[in-house]
């Protein structure tokens, strides 16, 4: 099953700056393959299901790896299983409606 998920990942007990455990993070996503876009509060991830939670379990034990003792997840994520639709697709259909009158 192909999904698409909002990633937001925040360690705590680090302190107040995260980028160290978010870079980290971003990295197990870039090495995934997977199609990705980081944004200011999280990462739009998609691909097949299992390849994507795997992501999401192998940036909890690196942050993990790198003593933070807690983090918390926020995931949305969507399916479809009437047609194919990726991330660009529906950035591009909301752009194309700006476009008209």
């Amino acid at each position: 099953m192909h999904v698409i998920i909002d990633l937001c990942v925040v360690p705590l007990g680090v302190g107040v700056s995260v980028s160290p455990q978010i870079t980290a993070c971003q990295r197990v996503i870039e090495a995934s393959g997977l199609e990705h876009n980081m944004h200011a509060y999280g990462t739009n991830i998609e691909g097949p299901w299992d390849e994507v939670m795997a992501v999401v379990k192998r940036c909890h034990e690196v942050v993990h790896e790198m003593g933070a003792p807690r983090i918390t997840t926020t995931i949305k994520l969507g399916t479809r299983t009437d047609r194919e639709q990726s991330m660009a697709d529906k950035v591009s259909s909301v752009e194309n409606k700006l476009r008209s009158p």
